[in-house]
């Protein structure tokens, strides 16, 4: 049996969520099929790529880019991979596939070329890019809401016209599922399974991800100007740490802030919140589900998030984690945590044995096997 992984990342190395949900992804395909790999990211070992034109990382040119897609009604990453089906319909020339999967809704016009190849196709939906275009706008001053909004819009437009072309699409949650209707299949997030590491709690908290992607932006930049001066004033040793890649995007939003410190990239993330003794996760906006927060359950360590930053988790607010959505709420939240020890450590353990239950990669896999969606027997249960 043959499989066709279209990804516009290089999920390996599994580098940022997105990159992490789609290596899930490709090693289950792999355990049930001969997979090709396409892929427009350098470097992946015995893929196909399509080579993306360089672009100027200056900020004028950035200017002028969103400029355009702003006045074309165009998001930035569906534009960026847009406009390759040439190159693609080359890669794939003269090949069927019992099953084609494409990750992410930026590559979902290529569904109109693989189409004709596959016996099924299915869409990996990392976030409904509506929803996290719309709760971006509303996170953000203008003029980037207004963009923000704009893109929202067009990405309604655009959901409407391709998701019909999928026999089946892979949503984070069960709340995205619901929305998407009867062909969404739930397909959660998730992470390997490994032992809490050993280190030793410090006086520490921390945040975690990919620094350049806005939402990550925009919530450290309110936790920094909102929420992290009241801690600071009651917890004098107290240390915020940010960890991620791309450390350079938020050196700005941290210039001057005392207290902080700027980890960067970290070789195993689990092991740095371990560190920490609460994981702080004040996103303003976003979709699918956070690989932040499973990490920290993963590590043993208590979460303060909001609620839209743990939305499309099963979890319970008060046991699994701690939910608050005003600077003075969540401030509070944290240093609750950092006072009661015991406290502290009844959310990690909730956080930890849900992820143990639900969150797993094989906790995944399990639920994949059950749907059906990538069965190629008569008795599958999906109508595809």
């Amino acid at each position: 049996m043959r499989a066709l992984f279209l990804s516009p990342e290089a999920p390996d190395p599994p580098v940022g969520g997105g990159a992490m949900r789609s290596a899930a992804l490709l090693e289950y395909l792999r355990q049930r099929f001969e997979v090709d790999v396409v892929t427009f990211a350098a470097g992946v070992p015995g893929a196909m790529r399509i080579a993306l034109p360089n672009h100027s990382r200056s900020a004028a040119a950035k200017a002028w880019r969103n400029a355009r897609r702003f006045a074309l009604g165009r998001p930035p990453l569906l534009d960026r991979y847009s406009g390759f089906g040439a190159e693609l319909g080359a890669l794939v020339a003269g090949r069927s596939y019992d099953v084609a999967v494409i990750e992410h809704f930026w590559c979902a016009p290529y569904a109109e070329i693989l189409r004709p190849l596959a016996r099924r196709l299915v869409l990996d939906l990392h976030n409904t890019e509506s929803d996290l275009a719309r709760t971006f706008a509303d996170s953000v001053a203008w003029p980037r809401s207004a963009m923000s909004r704009r893109f929202a819009r067009y990405y309604e437009r655009l959901e409407r016209k391709w998701l019909p072309y999928f026999d089946a699409v892979l949503a984070t949650s069960r709340r995205e599922a619901n929305a998407l209707g009867a062909r969404a299949v739930v397909y959660p997030n998730t992470i390997p399974l490994r032992p809490v590491p050993g280190a030793a709690r410090e006086e520490a908290i921390i945040f975690t991800g990919n620094l350049e992607y806005h939402p990550n932006v925009s919530a450290v930049r309110w936790f920094a100007r909102k929420i992290w001066p009241s801690i600071q004033a009651r917890c004098p040793g107290l240390e915020w740490r940010v960890a991620g890649a791309n450390p350079h995007a938020v050196e700005r939003e941290l210039r001057g802030v005392e207290g902080v410190r700027i980890v960067g990239p970290v070789e195993d993330a689990i092991a740095e919140l371990a560190r920490a003794k609460v994981a702080i996760v004040p996103l303003l906006a976003g979709s699918g589900t956070r690989f932040k927060i499973l990490e920290a359950w993963c590590a043993g360590t208590a979460v303060v998030s909001t609620a839209i930053g743990a939305e499309g988790l099963e979890a319970v607010a008060g046991r699994d984690l701690a939910i608050a959505d005003g600077a003075g709420e969540f401030a509070d939240a944290v240093l609750r945590l950092l006072a009661d020890g015991a406290e502290r450590e009844r959310v990690a353990l909730r956080g930890r044995e849900l992820f143990e239950r639900l969150y797993t990669r094989k906790c995944g896999w399990r639920g994949l096997d059950d749907s059906g969606v990538f069965q190629t027997r008569e008795e599958s249960p999906l109508d595809f």
